[in-house]
């Protein structure tokens, strides 16, 4: 039984109760992405006052497993929820089908159908958040940077929760035997993601977007971690240099290994206490930071 058939079946057998407040309407739309339909799990609140925040959740994986299913069980769901927001995830191309751009190409394409889309959503276009785990944390920043170089959609808040941004070793990820992920499977997901730029010194922001130098401009951005993962080292850099732009960057880090640990143990005390940051930081942020 392989990495990703265990967690599917640890995250679907936790779906009974976890609902957080409203009640959501959960349907499916396909668009047209990558010259074939990407589908995409649209999550909407049964009952809303005027428009809301529209959220793009990016689920994780390494670039090389995973599924837009994992949304059910992410806090993109739970700001839903709490907040009463509409949440789009792709089931953008993993890495075995096709190489980087592919997955940020289609994860774009989300968020533009999000904003075209926004009226008949109910969405606020001055409320749109970008957010997810690991390998979607990796794709949420890439997706911000690309969104600011190419000014069509304005991002108000991206949450790259314990992101996969760097394709060479940090302290952190180096020799780490990682339970859930560590330095092996690290070394294999980007190596599947990156194809041919793999071990170059040509690796573009866009596909591992610790190799950006340019942090001007990009959303105010949340974050939490633990301090003994593969992407600890990668996290508080990554939210340094954006804090360094002057952007509002906030990361908090909790004690442990357990890469994915909100989503493996939700009860646990720490998983608990990272998601009330995470809307402690959420209501912080939409609430001060608007379109020009």
């Amino acid at each position: 039984m392989n990495h990703n058939t265990i967690l599917s079946i640890i995250m679907l057998s936790l779906l009974p109760g976890l609902s957080q407040g409203r009640e959501l309407a959960l349907r499916t739309v396909g668009i047209e992405a990558g010259g074939r339909e990407m589908k995409m799990k649209v999550l909407q609140p049964k009952e809303a006052d005027g428009p809301v925040p529209g959220i793009l959740w990016i689920h994780g994986g390494g670039y090389i497993t995973g599924g837009n299913y994992m949304v059910l069980v992410s806090c993109g769901k739970m700001l839903a929820e709490r907040y009463g927001a509409v949440v789009v995830s792709p089931e953008y191309r993993l890495a075995g089908e096709a190489p980087y751009p592919a997955a940020l190409e289609d994860c774009y394409a989300a968020l533009v159908w999000m904003y075209e889309h926004a009226d008949e959503l109910g969405i606020d276009r001055t409320r749109i958040v970008v957010g997810g785990e690991s390998a979607g944390g990796g794709l949420t920043a890439a997706v911000c940077l690309y969104a600011r170089d190419k000014g069509e959609v304005h991002i108000a808040l991206q949450l790259p929760l314990y992101p996969m941004l760097d394709c060479e070793d940090t302290a952190s990820s180096a020799d780490n035997p990682g339970l859930t992920w560590g330095t092996k499977r690290n070394h294999k997901g980007w190596r599947k993601y990156l194809g041919d730029l793999y071990g170059t010194a040509h690796v573009p922001a866009y596909a591992s977007p610790a190799r950006a130098t340019d942090y001007s401009g990009l959303p105010p951005c949340y974050t939490y971690v633990l301090d003994g993962e593969p992407f600890y080292e990668e996290t508080l850099a990554y939210v340094k240099h954006l804090q360094a732009a002057g952007v509002d960057a906030r990361v908090d880090v909790y004690p442990g290994d357990t890469h994915a640990f909100d989503l493996l143990f939700p009860w646990q005390e720490r998983s608990r206490q990272a998601k009330r940051r995470l809307c402690d930081e959420y209501e912080r942020i939409m609430s001060i930071h608007k379109l020009p």
